[in-house]
């Protein structure tokens, strides 16, 4: 069950990291509650997923998950770049993650 608010944790990241582009420096109040808001789930279900897992893999695979929600984000709101490189850069996290999921030795993992 960590894994799941694990990765839950990792969406609300990515949530409010794109939010912050639209809060406008937190002048517009709906952007800005609805990224404050994400900013709070998103630390509550990191904070319940180190429970069992350990500090170091919760928060890159939290991290890895956040950045690479982001760039895909990004790509698709915001006319970021699609360049080839980028995308393998961004599967390479995407790797990484999956090999801190499979070498995790904390009880408790699905």
């Amino acid at each position: 069950m960590a894994w799941i608010y694990l990765v839950v944790a990792g969406l609300f990241e990515c949530g409010w990291a794109i939010g912050l582009k639209y809060t406008d420096g937190f002048t517009k109040l709906f952007p800005s509650l609805l990224t404050i808001s994400a900013m709070a789930i998103s630390f509550l279900l990191l904070s319940i997923a180190m429970k069992t897992i350990p500090v170091g893999t919760a928060y890159a695979v939290w991290t890895g998950i956040g950045a690479v929600g982001v760039a895909i984000l990004g790509m698709l709101l915001l006319g970021e770049s699609r360049d080839i490189l980028r995308i393998v850069c961004l599967l390479l996290i995407v790797s990484g993650i999956v090999g801190l999921k499979l070498v995790s030795s904390t009880s408790g993992t699905s």
